[in-house]
């Protein structure tokens, strides 16, 4: 007979660790398939100083790490493997690995997240977390009353260069068209905002450092083909997120974004199968909203097992 779980999570960030502490101390047998390293995106972040509890602030390493040894202690199991596909039609869930073949469970939580989308440049990689940043939210605050740049010209874009103004000596929005697709409701704040400077058809090329230090930033005028170079202490890159579903294959439904479409109860289309954290359709993507993901799911899950 295979072994068959009472909850397979999918993702060992904050959301997945989370549904692991909750069920696993609820009793049930639950492992945590994560393919490379626990917490997810929360690892790029240096100092968390928005997550309750921590007044200095902590390292999403150091966070990540906690998280993973509270599930552990009440006897959830990590597994370091990659979810390849799923079968989630049955009463038993099946989901496949890349390593350790299948497993089977009575229910799933899906918290395999949202990767921010890549510009592509020669030193994007080399510089993420050290002037190169996907959340201003996360990030913002290492600039205050210094030069941010903001890549992006849609509602994420336009929302952290308004949270920017407010932290930064001057905000430098580069967008590679001539109008923002910003919903209306931000023109007006955008209008207000004095220190926020508008860069249109134009695209980043590259992001200059002295002594591993951001400096400035060149750009490149799509219709004259002009380059420039401005001044700036780090930028931030919000042309958007890719949901990690790909290894669903049409097994759930999803909205135009690929994000799971759950609301707040977490659950999906399929019962018996959640989504939790950044993978499923929601207004904030947070630390804190995915651990509270995370809870709620158990909570239906524990209905559902009764």
């Amino acid at each position: 007979m295979e072994h068959i779980y009472d909850m397979v999570i999918i993702g060992g960030g904050p959301a997945g660790y989370t549904a692991a502490l909750y069920s696993s101390r609820a009793g049930f047998d639950t492992v945590i398939l994560e393919r490379m390293s626990v917490g997810g995106q929360m690892t790029l972040t240096d100092v968390i100083d928005n997550y309750p509890g921590f007044p200095e602030g902590i390292d999403g390493f150091t966070l990540s790490q906690n998280m993973q040894q509270g599930a552990q202690h009440f006897g959830a199991k990590t597994m370091y493997d990659e979810v390849v596909s799923v079968d989630l039609s049955g009463e038993v869930k099946e989901i496949e690995t890349a390593f350790s073949g299948k497993l089977y469970a009575k229910t799933v939580v899906i918290a395999s997240g949202a990767n921010p989308r890549e510009l592509g440049l020669e030193n994007e990689q080399e510089l993420i977390g050290q002037g190169v940043h996907y959340c201003a939210h996360c990030d913002g605050r290492f600039y205050k009353d210094k030069v941010a740049l903001v890549v992006g010209g849609g509602n994420s874009a336009v929302s952290d260069a308004l949270y920017l103004s407010h932290l930064c000596k001057k905000v430098i929005l580069v967008h590679r068209r001539d109008t923002l697709r910003a919903t209306k409701v931000y023109h007006e704040p955008l209008k207000n905002a004095k220190n926020i400077e508008f860069y249109y058809n134009s695209v980043l090329s590259k992001v200059n450092t002295e002594n591993s230090k951001v400096v400035s930033a060149s750009l490149i005028d799509v219709k004259t083909n002009m380059k420039s170079e401005v001044e700036c202490d780090g930028v931030f890159i919000s042309i958007g997120r890719k949901p990690a579903t790909e290894f669903l294959q049409n097994q759930l439904e999803l909205d135009k974004g690929g994000y799971i479409v759950a609301d707040e109860s977490t659950k999906t289309s399929i019962d018996g199968v959640f989504a939790v954290g950044d993978v499923r359709t929601k207004v904030l993507r947070q630390v804190v909203t995915a651990v509270a993901d995370g809870a709620v799911a158990v909570h239906y899950a524990e209905e559902f097992l009764a």
